[in-house]
């Protein structure tokens, strides 16, 4: 999977996509909002995680997670 951090502009608010291997979309959400979203696609278990990642990313830049 990938965690893509996407910069907002004007009113429109920072998003995070997560993508399966073959690039297909799997969630888009808000980065103040992630804790449905992570439950909807199965990945509680690994919230603090990807919460982390999502502070540390920069904005633009794609990262692999196992």
């Amino acid at each position: 999977m990938y965690i893509l951090k996407i910069k907002g502009k004007a009113k429109i608010p920072d998003y995070i996509q997560i993508r399966d291997d073959h690039f297909t979309l799997k969630a888009y959400f808000r980065v103040d909002r992630p804790e449905k979203t992570l439950e909807k696609i199965g990945l509680e278990g690994r919230k603090e995680e990807i919460l982390k990642l999502i502070q540390e990313i920069p904005f633009g830049k794609m990262i692999k997670i196992d």
